[in-house]
């Protein structure tokens, strides 16, 4: 199916205009881009929309998340998306979901040639499976402590004063930052009402996006 992309929400979801006007998010499939916050997330966010923003787009659907998302391979013209993202270096072979083996090649490439988020140090070079997981289980055997989040080093400026307790609810945030903390780090998927992906539109400021 094809369409216009209308919005970009960060280096692997983008909206599209259906031909009979209907929007669509899609997830790029394979891929996972640096989430807002992390180091390079800005980044990526902008090479995807030089890529595709305003342009018609094929999409090949192959799956819907459980966000409602339809997931799928992205084109424009004969670039393919998915795959030019991870050999700019602008997102990692995604090896949870992966169906095409031949990324983590054309990633292993990107990182020895140190394009776009490989230039980084190394320590800021956090895959998003792992800073979005944020609470680390005990790897030794017996009763398990009470669990504390053991942040990566690349997290959102003043979530290390943040932990997870019993807020459920926008109006119980004190800030954009802990909502987006609650969604990510513990989970809180009740505060994210449309499956976007962003927390608490309004006191974040993306209700109209």
């Amino acid at each position: 199916m094809n369409g216009t992309v209308v919005g970009i929400a960060d280096g692997d979801t983008i909206t599209v205009v259906m031909p009979n006007l209907e929007e669509v998010k899609v997830r790029l499939a394979n891929i996972d881009a640096p989430e807002r916050g992390q180091p390079w997330g800005n980044r990526s966010k902008q090479v995807l929309s030089g890529m595709v923003s305003g342009r018609e787009v094929g999409v090949r659907q192959t799956d819907v998340d459980r966000w409602g998302r339809i997931v799928g391979h992205v084109s424009v013209g004969t670039q393919d998306v998915n795959r030019e993202m991870v050999a700019q270096g602008a997102a990692w072979a995604f090896r949870r979901y992966l169906t095409d083996p031949s990324l983590i090649e054309v990633e292993a490439v990107a990182k020895r040639d140190r394009l776009g988020l490989w230039a980084m140090p190394e320590a800021e070079t956090v895959p998003p499976w792992e800073w979005r997981q944020g609470v680390r289980e005990p790897s030794a055997p017996g009763p398990a402590p009470v669990r504390q989040q053991a942040l990566p080093s690349a997290v959102p400026a003043g979530a290390a004063a943040l932990s997870c307790g019993p807020k459920t609810r926008c109006s119980q945030m004190a800030s954009c930052a802990e909502a987006e903390f609650y969604l990510r780090q513990c989970r809180l998927t009740t505060i994210d009402g449309n499956r976007d992906g962003e927390p608490c539109e309004q006191l974040c400021g993306t209700a109209s996006r």
